[in-house]
């Protein structure tokens, strides 16, 4: 491997270095001082059971779609609606950068999230959330995190 090679690698993976993977009572609490709990009807174990099960609470996740877009951060936030990245085309709703949703500090994530369950879909805009945490007993995510 060459040398611009070689720093290209690095330059990568420093970015991919730079997110973070929450604990759950971490996240929870961040959520709840974010103003989560409640938030449209949605009470906090949802955001912590939708976050675990969209990225394992980790904030650096990316996934890719078959339609082009793809999905980032801590709660994978769609580029085809949401956020603007350079591969797909966006409406932008959130009024943010992708690329900005992979960092340890969610507050841009977290605004994005309420923009998105305003919509008449609510948290159902989530497949993961529907299938994992949808009228299932949620007060394990956020038990014994003295909240």
């Amino acid at each position: 491997m060459g040398v611009l090679g070689l720093a290209t690698l690095l330059a990568w993976l420093s970015v991919g270095g730079r997110g973070k993977i929450f604990t759950r009572c971490e996240l929870a609490e961040t959520l709840q001082d974010g103003g989560m709990d409640g938030y449209e009807g949605y009470s906090l174990a949802n955001w912590v059971c939708l976050a675990f099960y969209t990225s394992g609470f980790d904030t650096a996740a990316v996934g890719a779609n078959a339609d082009g877009s793809s999905d980032y951060g801590i709660f994978q936030i769609n580029s085809g609606w949401w956020c603007q990245d350079a591969q797909s085309p966006s409406e932008n709703l959130c009024h943010v950068r992708c690329q900005d949703l992979l960092n340890p500090d969610i507050k841009d994530d977290i605004n994005c999230v309420k923009r998105v369950v305003q919509d008449p879909q609510g948290m159902e805009a989530w497949d993961d959330w529907k299938e994992h945490c949808e009228k299932q007993d949620l007060t394990e995510w956020v038990e014994s995190c003295n909240l």
